[in-house]
This record gives structure tokens, sequence and C-alpha cells, in this order.
């Protein structure tokens, strides 16, 4: 099986992929402007207007932050800075209770879509960086197919759920850049019996429809496409660089068509923006009629980071709605409850509607095995929850699932 260009053995040093004469970045994540930061997209490296290093002096640093500040830059471009994260791991174990999975898989730190609501903000001040440089400066882990060969030869890995894209998209345009999904995925299809799901809003995720396909046919595989609405100007609003809402559920349409369960993630739902009834029914219509076989959704859930970034958005472009949330949010946590039950008993209605489940249900794929000891364990029939990442963050668990290596 070929191994990404980018993560071979030697040297172990990151490399970026050659540029191709054709650019077709212009397609799949349109020229928008960033919160914050109006230049257009270059392809020319061009040295960034500040350095990314924390204030702090390195050797008062700790962690990640320490190995955030020694990161080398490895290119600029469209207006976002990328470096090179010397990670020890690949495989995040999460210790929570509120999840449905123990192992969680980040490929990036930060992510270049630059979603105006996005929980995940605040992973950035891990490394002594502001929430709003989340979608400016992206971290590409360094050695991903290396590593996560090793993590997935852990017995503890056996018979648990690994989640892809719990706190940054695996398919945001870096990984067109430096292939650090990819080369986690060469991994996974080596193996056998694993329960795999990914959760991405980008159309990227078909490119590697060949290895996915590998992987579904020796394990349990599960695709969660992220689309929060099907209004484009709205969602170029919202979400400035990812993909249309059409594309996204044209990659629903090529990985059912390829055999792989897929389903679509309604999260979150915005107050006042994405949760008319109407366009509800019609993004779940669209969801089924593309070959969905499930629907999750989840109503707006802030972090400090988040409501910082998201409430500067809502002021400067839906000023009537400032009120609301304020009033609602108050710098962080969850909407009214009687507001998210509305929206749980809306969807579940358009669920029924239109034949769809709420979550995938597990297909009875083989437990873990080796490709040395070839041990299997045994499986069930029991469900797991289809978004569970994006859910469960959302629900105030996303410092369990977060990668904070």
């Amino acid at each position: 099986m070929a191994t990404s260009p980018i993560f071979r053995h030697s040297p172990p040093a990151l490399r970026r992929r050659p540029e191709k004469p054709k650019e077709t970045s212009l397609t799949l994540f349109p020229q928008a402007a960033r919160h914050g930061n109006c230049e257009q997209p270059s392809s020319a490296s061009t040295p960034p207007p500040v350095d990314h290093r924390s204030e702090k002096p390195a050797m008062e640093l700790v962690g990640i932050a320490r190995l955030a500040a020694s990161s080398p830059r490895a290119e600029a471009k469209r207006g976002t800075e990328y470096f090179l994260l010397p990670v020890k791991s690949i495989l995040n174990e999460c210790h929570s209770d509120r999840v449905p999975f123990r192992w969680t898989v980040n490929p990036y730190r930060g992510c270049e879509f630059g979603c105006h609501y996005c929980y995940a903000r605040y992973t950035h001040e891990y490394m002594e960086l502001d929430g709003g440089d989340f979608e400016s400066k992206i971290y590409v882990k360094q050695d991903a197919g290396p590593l996560a060969a090793r993590d997935l030869g852990n017995k503890e890995i056996w018979g648990e759920h690994i989640a892809i894209g719990t706190a940054t998209d695996p398919y945001q345009p870096a990984e067109k850049e430096f292939g650090a999904t990819r080369a986690i995925l060469e991994k996974i299809a080596l193996r056998e019996g694993l329960s795999l799901s990914i959760t991405t809003k980008s159309n990227q995720v078909v490119r590697d429809i060949d290895i996915l396909k590998q992987i579904n046919a020796r394990s349990e595989l599960m695709i969660n496409i992220t689309i929060t609405t099907l209004r484009t100007r709205l969602a170029r609003l919202l979400e400035p660089r990812a993909p249309r809402p059409d594309l996204r559920l044209e990659a629903v349409r090529k990985l059912r068509g390829a055999g792989i369960s897929v389903g679509v993630n309604i999260m979150p739902v915005l107050p006042g923006l994405t949760d008319r009834e109407a366009d509800l029914d019609a993004l779940v219509c669209a969801a089924r009629d593309a070959g969905a076989q499930w629907v999750a959704a989840r109503v707006l859930f802030l972090m400090p980071a988040s409501f910082k970034a998201f409430f500067s958005f809502i002021k400067e472009k839906f000023p009537k709605l400032e009120d609301r949330y304020r009033d609602w949010y108050r710098a962080y946590g969850d909407a009214p409850e009687s507001y998210r039950q509305e929206i749980k008993e809306r969807v579940e209605k358009l669920r029924r509607k239109y034949g769809l489940d709420s979550r995938p249900l597990r297909t009875g794929a083989q437990s873990w095995r080796s490709p040395q000891l070839q041990l299997g364990l045994g499986g069930n029939d029991n469900e797991i929850a289809g978004g569970a990442a994006a859910s469960f963050a959302s629900a105030g668990s996303a410092s369990q699932i977060s990668d904070g290596r």
C-alpha cells in the first residue's frame, strides 16, 4: 500500500507535497475575507505580520505551548501560516463518561475553515495563543503516519472506537498540502476489526474513497458530514472557507455510492439563523435524497473563547440578534432548555418524515485484530452515536476530546 509522501519513515522530517501546476483550491476553498483579516488568499509564501510565538520567554512555557513556540513555519498562503508541530502520539485517550468513545484523532491543531461559532477555539489557548488565531495559525502534527502505526499497535486500542475530527477538521485545506489525515488512514487500513468515525465539513473526503473502501472492508467505518444550512450565502458568512453545502451533499452521495455508511450532522443549529422549520425540512430532505442514513442535530454551545469571536460576528452581521444571544448565552454555555427541546422535537419529527435514523447502527464488525497476532475479541450490535464528537463536545466536554498533546 502506498504511503503518503509527506510522512515517510525516512527522512523523519515533514515535507510538503509538490506544488501542482493547476490551482484547485479556489473551487474547493473559495476566497473569503477572514474574520479580523481581510488579506486575500495568495499562493505566495509571505512573512507573517507578527511572530507566532507566545510573548512569554520559551523557558517559561511548558507542554504543548513550548512545542508550539519552537515549531518551524512550513508555509504561509491564503493569509494562513502553517507550522510543523512535534508530538508524541496521534491517538488521544479520552477520559470522559459523557462520550461513547475512548480514542480521538486530530491531525491538525487549528482549522482554516474559520467557522465563527467553532467551540474548539479554546484549544489554541493551550499553546498560549489567542482563540482568534485558530483559523490563521495551523499546526500540522509531524510524523502522523509512523506515530499512528505505533499507537494502533497498542493493545489498549482493542475493541475501542476511534473518532477522527473531534476538535479540528481532518480535511481542511492543510490536508491538501501536508496529507496528515491520509497518512493516518493508510495505517488504519492495515488493521482489522476497528471501529472508526470521521467528522468533516469538507467534500475533500472523497479524495480518500479508495482507502476508505479498504478500511470499510476490514473494519466498521462511519462518516459524518456536517451541514448547517443549505443557504449558500449564509453558509459562506458562517463558515468562510468551508466547501459549499451542495458540494458536501455530493460527497454524501459519492460515499454512499462507494458502500460507506454516512450521515449528516446539523451541528450547530444557530438560533435565529438556521433554525427555521422550513430550512431544517429542506436540509433533512436533501440529506435523505443524497443517501444519508442518519441525521444528528444539536443547538449551538459556546465556550468562552468561541463566544468572544461569535458575538463579535453577530454584532456586526446580525445586530438584531445581539440582545437575544447576549441574554441566552451570557458569555458561556447552552441556549435555554426549552429552546433546545423544541429543536430536538422538530428534528425528530423530520427524521420520521424522511425515514432517517438519529445515529448509525453498528454493523457487527469484528473486534480489533493485529495483523501479526490475528486475535479476535468478539463484537456486538450496540448503537454508537453518530457525530458524537461534535455533539458531546458542544455539550461541554470538549476539553475531554480535544487533543491536548
